[in-house]
């Protein structure tokens, strides 16, 4: 049976003989748990939020997951991240993230490596370039879509963002 990591340990275990000499005589330490302990998922505490009142202009970076419910013009480029634009968020920026979700409005171009979801009450303006898309019934999308396969690279040229193709193996055989 599988139990959290938090809760105290009997002290007569005998699977467990390394236990007591690890802890200290002292208060419990808050290192006790490992970061292999933590989920994989994103969790609240590794996420930022910029709140209903507030309103940013310029460039977003980072290195953790944002949620947006005020209002941001600029550009956002969370690239190993995710990044929520929620109900109440209005974004008027070009995205770069490995997952976007639209719960709000968007106005821009958004560019995931891996997903992009507009939620039923999300409305996007601009294009798409992911490797996975999702529209729900009802949310407003208007743009182009381009599905590229995870990891695939982009090239810049004359200022246009173009794929690279990838060469194919040759045929074994002969035409006729």
């Amino acid at each position: 049976m599988w139990k959290p990591t938090n809760q105290p340990q009997t002290p007569a275990r005998p699977n467990e003989p390394e236990r007591p000499t690890m802890s200290t005589p002292s208060a419990p330490s808050v290192s006790d748990t490992t970061p292999a302990a933590r989920p994989a998922t994103t969790t609240t505490a590794d996420q930022a939020t910029i709140g209903k009142s507030l309103v940013i202009k310029g460039e977003v970076t980072g290195s953790e997951s944002l949620y947006i419910d005020g209002r941001v013009e600029g550009s956002i480029n969370l690239s190993g991240n995710r990044v929520t634009v929620g109900r109440n968020g209005v974004v008027s920026a070009n995205i770069n993230a490995r997952e976007i979700v639209v719960l709000g409005k968007v106005r821009g171009n958004l560019t995931a490596s891996d997903r992009v979801d507009i939620r039923s009450d999300g409305s996007l303006t601009g294009d798409v370039v992911a490797a996975r898309i999702s529209i729900e019934d009802g949310a407003y999308f208007k743009g182009g879509i381009d599905i590229r396969k995870g990891g695939q690279p982009t090239q810049k040229a004359n200022g246009e963002e173009k794929s690279v193709a990838t060469p194919e193996p040759a045929a074994v055989g002969a035409r006729a």
